[in-house]
């Protein structure tokens, strides 16, 4: 694998681009081999906050001191391009670890840290663009990614998953519209008019055409645009990596930052969580990364749920266990994941839609039909009756 380039710029999105290399090992033998199973295994320590986080890893040594083969990944190098918040900083950091096990060399860019930080990061990671045979992105709408592909259009491009984001991206693609996240309401403020022609510039740079393929690897229910191919994310890494997990007698609860980002009203979440923690039993309530402190501690306090903050994605979590029989989840991305990432384990995924009237009057109009859609399409989950 040489010449491969991806930009991540959070847990999940890097996870995936593990898979995607996975998938690709086993599509296309010949240039690179298939990651061997490691059953059982444990995650890294968490790093110190001091540790450099682009430290390469030892070298490995072959059975008589000499140099070991090379390894399937060793033509992969992950930018991150680190976000602010430390919840996510700390799942990338051992995600990252994870990543140079497999053989992928990690470069941590603190993308956002201080003034000038933006033109020195894009100074730095100008060249490697350039010369990357493939791109590999995470975010589609990131406009650090934007700006970047201004710099260069590759050749070949990839987008892997970031959340339900990613049928956002390909149906926009197909129509031929600027990419907006789906939340954010119509109104275009002064920032996006000065970055507008950035966005344009980095869709006609995301699209298929002569000199570019576009593919999207998923493992949500996307129509591929004209031109693009999908390639389906079935967490076999994860399914070989890790587990299977001991399963509890109770249910889980699924966070969700709905809330944070301005959809859902958080009395109404609270009492939704309320419902479906006394309806089903459940006793853990895994946070979202993006959830705030206030929000969670309502939630431990007026529930009686033990909040826990995960140090890896979910799905690497759920693979590895405990996890109870039965896991609840709001609308997100982990309700077509989870299925596929526990597939064999007995474990029942089921999803509970977001009633109308939890919704902010500010949110966005498209709020309500694609959260219906991201429940809606998700094939391998049980729908609940909220009542």
């Amino acid at each position: 694998m040489t010449g491969q380039l991806a930009f991540v710029e959070s847990p999940v999105q890097l996870l995936n681009v593990l898979e995607w290399a996975h998938a690709k090992a086993l599509q296309d033998p010949p240039r690179l081999q298939a990651i061997p199973p490691q059953p059982n295994r444990r995650a890294p320590a968490p790093a110190s906050a001091s540790a450099p986080a682009s430290a390469p890893a030892p070298a490995p040594e072959g059975r008589e001191g000499g140099p070991a083969a090379p390894h399937p990944l060793a033509g992969l190098t992950v930018v991150v391009l680190s976000p602010t918040d430390p919840m996510s900083r700390g799942q990338l950091r051992r995600m990252a670890q994870l990543a140079r096990d497999e053989g992928a060399s990690v470069k941590w860019q603190d993308a956002r840290q201080g003034r000038g930080a933006l033109p020195r990061t894009l100074r730095e990671l100008a060249g490697p663009l350039r010369a990357a045979e493939r791109v590999i992105i995470g975010d589609p709408f990131s406009r650090y990614v934007q700006l970047l592909l201004t710099l260069f259009g590759p050749r070949r491009v990839t987008v892997v998953d970031d959340g339900t984001a990613t049928m956002e991206f390909a149906a926009q693609l197909a129509r031929g519209e600027r990419l907006v996240r789906w939340h954010r309401r119509g109104s275009r403020g002064p920032r996006e008019l000065v970055l507008a022609p950035v966005t344009w510039l980095a869709r006609r740079k995301l699209a298929p055409g002569p000199r570019r393929t576009v593919e999207i690897f998923t493992s949500l229910p996307v129509e591929p645009p004209p031109g693009t191919t999908v390639l389906a994310n079935d967490f076999a890494w994860t399914r070989s990596a890790f587990g299977p997990p001991r399963l509890t007698r109770g249910a889980d609860l699924v966070g969700t930052s709905l809330v944070e980002t301005g959809v859902v009203d958080p009395d109404e979440y609270l009492r939704a969580v309320q419902v479906l923690a006394r309806t089903h039993g459940a006793t853990r309530y895994f946070a979202h990364r993006r959830e705030s402190a206030e929000k969670l501690h309502r939630i431990a306090v007026e529930t009686g749920l033990e909040v826990v903050r995960p140090d890896l994605p979910l799905e690497l979590i759920a693979r590895r266990g405990p996890i109870g029989r039965t896991v609840v989840s709001f609308p997100s991305t982990v309700v077509h994941t989870l299925p596929l990432a526990l597939a064999g384990t007995g474990v029942k995924v089921a999803v509970c839609e977001i009633a109308p009237e939890w919704l902010r009057e500010n949110a966005s109009p498209r709020a309500q039909g694609f959260l219906a859609g991201v429940a809606g399409t998700a094939t391998l989950t049980e729908r609940l009756e909220f009542g």
